[in-house]
């Protein structure tokens, strides 16, 4: 029986402030609201799902190398830690895992500091602006990616056979 696949959802600085922080910017959705509505989705595709978030540089970069040999895929909103941190940068590089950052508000529309992520060069994509439904999104492009995953392991391993 092939093992369950699973994500990891890290979220930076001041996420577990959602639904009492500028509301205006981030929404009236708690951050345990947002993982109940992607532990949903996990469960519906019989993924596995863990969460993660710390308000501290080292352990984030510390989950990230723990993900190595045991998640599938890294979902990621490093927050203010985006635009300044090079250590995030170089673990998910180092882990090399298939990962999303996703971030509630429009990171390109805000103040010029905000504007550039460190990250979105070694993640496949970033999802951004589309408030607590981004991270609903990252959860169907990581399960599409998991696909595209396994029908190339499908290709590679008949490719073996013939």
């Amino acid at each position: 029986m092939d093992k369950k696949l699973k994500v990891m959802v890290i979220q930076g600085p001041n996420i577990n402030m959602l639904g009492t922080r500028e509301v205006q910017i981030y929404g009236a959705m708690s951050m345990e609201d947002i993982h109940k509505q992607m532990k949903l989705v996990a469960d519906q595709n019989d993924v596995e799902i863990e969460f993660f978030q710390s308000n501290f540089e080292g352990e984030i970069v510390d989950k990230i190398q723990e993900c190595l040999g045991d998640a599938d895929g890294i979902i990621i909103n490093p927050a203010a830690y985006t635009h300044t941190s090079i250590a995030i940068r170089d673990a998910l590089t180092a882990v090399a895992l298939p990962s999303i950052e996703v971030h509630i508000s429009n990171i390109h529309r805000r103040e010029e500091f905000r504007q550039k992520s460190l990250i979105a060069p070694v993640v496949q994509g970033q999802i951004v602006g589309f408030g607590p439904f981004g991270y609903h999104l990252a959860m169907i492009s990581m399960l599409q990616n998991f696909e595209q995953i396994k029908a190339y392991k499908a290709a590679q391993a008949q490719g073996q056979n013939d």
